[in-house]
């Protein structure tokens, strides 16, 4: 096994997933605390789709990915805010609309031009393969971009999340700091299509928190245990993808999954 993991670490592909993998899964599980109290986990499902949808438009015009994916991922995330505010299609219709519409969109336009090649089934099931240095450049900056501004806000995020009236009435613009919620989950969708793939980045923003919240109650603890459980998944699940030949992006969902079990077990067999 150390043998494995010491061969595993001389390979420079594998060293930019596993630095754009760490820094994806501390900013998943963080927000997903977010997302999950605030009964909003599967926007990372809808962002994830439209993430392919416009990652599918960067690759038929021949332009920088990531690039072109954020901006365009970031306006979704705020549009699907401000329809499930002033709107009488509420969370779940919202997302399920623009997701399936994104992905139907991607689909169109991958197959009318160039076909769904290798790059294209990268980003729709992820591989530590398609990890490029500017995709790691941007990746790192985006990702640290996404912890300070999260670090920064943490007291406010903390009061939007648990009780919004009362953060209205202490001053704090609910809207605006939904609207940096939004736009920082959707930044880590995008980074993290690379490694996990659209069709499982929603996973890492949702096991993680739930797992934390069977170990602790409060906010904070909750949020650190979170983000141990999704650095210390990611690093068994590309280990397992690495040793034995799996895809990466299932290995790291089906261990947070089986994390998940183990400590549902633990729970009711202490009761």
């Amino acid at each position: 096994m150390i043998n494995n993991i010491i061969e595993m670490f001389s390979y420079t592909f594998i060293l930019r997933a596993i630095i754009v993998g760490v820094l994806v899964s501390l900013c998943a599980s963080l927000l997903g605390v977010s997302l999950v109290l605030k009964r909003y986990s599967m926007i990372g499902d809808g962002l994830s789709h439209v993430g392919f949808c416009t990652l599918a438009i960067a690759t038929v015009l021949n332009l920088s990915p990531l690039l072109v994916s954020i901006p365009i991922t970031i306006i979704v995330a705020f549009l699907l805010l401000r329809i499930n505010e002033s709107s009488k299609i509420k969370g779940d219709s919202a997302i399920a609309m623009i997701s399936s519409g994104a992905m139907a969109l991607g689909i169109l336009i991958i197959s009318t031009t160039t076909g769904v090649n290798t790059d294209v089934s990268n980003y729709l099931f992820g591989s530590i393969l398609a990890m490029s240095n500017t995709d790691l450049y941007i990746s790192v900056i985006s990702s640290i971009i996404v912890l300070v501004i999260y670090v920064i806000f943490y007291n406010k995020i903390f009061a939007v999340t648990f009780d919004e009236n009362f953060a209205k009435g202490i001053g704090i613009k609910v809207n605006t700091y939904n609207a940096i919620i939004a736009a920082l989950t959707a930044v880590t969708i995008v980074i993290g299509m690379r490694i996990v793939g659209s069709l499982l980045m929603s996973s890492l923003i949702i096991f993680p928190t739930i797992t934390s919240m069977l170990i602790a109650k409060k906010f904070k603890t909750v949020t650190i245990i979170a983000a141990i459980i999704s650095v210390i998944t990611f690093f068994i699940g590309i280990y397992i993808s690495y040793s034995y030949n799996f895809p990466t992006g299932a290995s790291i969902v089906l261990i947070n999954i089986l994390f998940y079990l183990v400590f549902v077990i633990i729970n009711k067999v202490k009761r």
